[in-house]
């Protein structure tokens, strides 16, 4: 019996997971059910696993520490292994294994954003401080997102903070695809991306997306410090060594990531780099820092179409950050931004991600 399955056991079906859960009483998902299930041994469909969407509100809760999130993962895990899973999971899962990336996009291209700016970024090996930025999949390939990395390249240029990159030799951090029940690959990606951290010595890495940030934080067992890159400006702004020109005269609303926020803390960074934006007003959610509404982009989800009985939780956000006259959504995530992006543009609002707002006032 794995450590997951044991704590199972003792679960007392209170429901504090399924009350919190993002998903229970819009979808068939219900968590204190599955648990049940797990428990007593029953069987469980095909599509309900899937549901889940890793935000780690019913973990959190859960009043005994069954960590109904990780059984999710390692019962998915077994529906990996007998080939229970969404052709399309399949299929990232097979991109990934075969590119190191879920969209199987060419590898050699990975550092094709940094090729774009107009900037000369340095492999990590040749930066004296060995401080790596890690992109993320999403980031590297997505046109979309592809400005993110661009837009913290150059504020880090502007503060003078020396980092490097891996270009083609990063993989994908397997966040994703250990939560996608893909265990076997994730060990490989693990093993791939820290015989490159130690081989080139790395001493510190600055993720620009928080699922990458808590996969290396808390799966990867290294040795360096990691940091998602709003922690890196908020640190920059409180020392002085960065500062903004422009003004930002508009009402932003700010959307915290369940997995930067929730799951790690990491709550008043992002708005005191944005409290540093001369002329923005900040506002906030009725559901924020860590009761924030997950967005449903994790947990594998960018991957695989779940059946909704009512509007998406992305739409809820954008309903309520137009009722509010916000004039911009923030996050800082990129899996928020894509979640976000659709029904925002359906209703004529906007999303930015934290670097975008920070580019337009350098």
């Amino acid at each position: 019996m794995s450590v997951e399955a044991s704590k199972v056991l003792s679960c007392i079906q209170c429901g504090e997971c399924t009350g919190i859960c993002p998903e229970s009483g819009r979808t068939p998902f219900n968590v204190r059910r599955l648990i049940r299930k797990k428990l007593l041994h029953f069987s469980v469909e095909d599509g309900l696993p899937w549901y889940c969407t890793s935000c780690g509100a019913c973990t959190i809760k859960c009043p005994r520490r069954v960590k109904p999130s990780e059984a999710i993962i390692e019962l998915r895990s077994a529906f990996v292994e007998d080939g229970r899973v969404p052709a399309t999971v399949q299929k990232a899962l097979e991109n990934t294994m075969m590119q190191r990336n879920p969209w199987g996009r060419s590898r050699s291209k990975r550092a094709a954003w940094a090729e774009k700016s107009d900037m000369q970024i340095p492999h990590v090996a040749e930066t004296k401080e060995k401080r790596l930025l890690f992109s993320c999949c999403i980031l590297a390939y997505d046109p979309r997102c592809m400005v993110i990395p661009v837009n913290v390249a150059r504020i880090f240029r502007k503060a003078g903070l020396e980092f490097g990159i891996l270009g083609g030799e990063e993989a994908c951090c397997g966040n994703e695809i250990r939560r996608m029940g893909e265990t076997g690959l994730f060990e490989d990606l693990v093993e791939e991306n820290k015989t490159g951290f130690d081989e080139y010595g790395v001493r510190e890495i600055i993720t620009l997306s928080p699922h990458c940030m808590n996969t290396l934080k808390k799966e990867y067992d290294l040795n360096v410090k990691v940091r998602h890159y709003t922690e890196v400006v908020a640190e920059l702004i409180g020392e002085g060594r960065l500062t903004f020109g422009g003004s930002y005269e508009k009402k932003v609303i700010y959307h915290d990531p369940c997995f930067l926020g929730r799951q790690n803390g990491i709550l008043d960074e992002p708005r005191s780099i944005l409290h540093a934006v001369q002329g923005l007003q900040l506002m906030e959610f009725r559901q924020s820092r860590k009761d924030s509404l997950c967005c449903e982009g994790g947990g594998g989800r960018m991957f695989v179409e779940v059946e909704c009985t009512t509007q998406r939780n992305s739409e809820t956000r954008v309903i309520e950050a137009s009722e509010r006259q916000a004039d911009v959504i923030a996050t800082a995530c990129p899996f928020c931004v894509m979640t976000l992006e659709d029904p925002a543009t359906d209703k004529g609002q906007v999303v930015r991600e934290v670097s975008e707002i920070l580019a337009e006032v350098l």
